[in-house]
């Protein structure tokens, strides 16, 4: 099992930045890659970034060179830094973890962060 503890949202005016961390603990070694999801009410869940343990990343098309994920391995942390925000970008935003046991991959789930985005 992977447990996933988000934190770091608030409430910004638009432009600002914020930073989002997730920290992994329990089996990290089967992690695969993790990530950031973000549900706005009446939206469907959305990827917004990914990184494996390979360093490789994925980003939203609506957040590219807006936002940045990083991990910090020695502290089975993962960060997004998230720049400029827009008001359309209120939304809880979800850790997600991705792990392997074998061939079988496991999806695990953060409590969610709420980020709001208001003048």
């Amino acid at each position: 099992q992977v447990q996933l503890v988000g934190s770091g949202g608030g409430l910004v005016q638009p432009g600002a930045s914020l930073r989002l961390s997730c920290v992994a603990s329990g089996r990290i070694f089967n992690i695969y890659s993790m990530g950031w999801y973000r549900l706005a009410p009446g939206k469907q869940r959305e990827l917004v970034a990914t990184i494996t343990n390979a360093g490789s990343t994925t980003y939203a098309d609506s957040v590219k060179g807006r936002f940045t994920i990083s991990r910090d391995n020695a502290k089975n942390t993962v960060y997004l830094q998230m720049n400029s925000l827009k008001p359309e970008e209120p939304a809880v935003y979800y850790c997600n973890a991705i792990a392997y046991y074998g061939q079988v991959p496991a999806n695990y789930w953060g409590q969610g962060t709420q980020v709001t985005v208001s003048s």
